[in-house]
């Protein structure tokens, strides 16, 4: 399981370093990722402190630091 996490959470990065600040639901729709492992990398992600977390209007948005 270490290993999916792993790969979502370097495919959550990359998809981010090439697009920008995006939704959770897109990068889950554009990676074909699921949802449960996108929340997963998140937490990943977050720990290592490389998010920012932004609302716009009423979608939360993710981008790298």
């Amino acid at each position: 399981m270490i290993d999916v996490i792993g790969e979502a959470a370097g495919a959550v990065w990359q998809y981010l370093n090439d697009n920008g600040p995006t939704s959770v639901s897109k990068i889950s729709t554009e990676t074909g990722i699921n949802k449960n492992d996108i929340q997963r990398a998140i937490g990943w992600l977050s720990k290592e402190d490389k998010l920012v977390f932004e609302m716009k209007g009423r979608t939360e948005t993710l981008a790298l630091k």
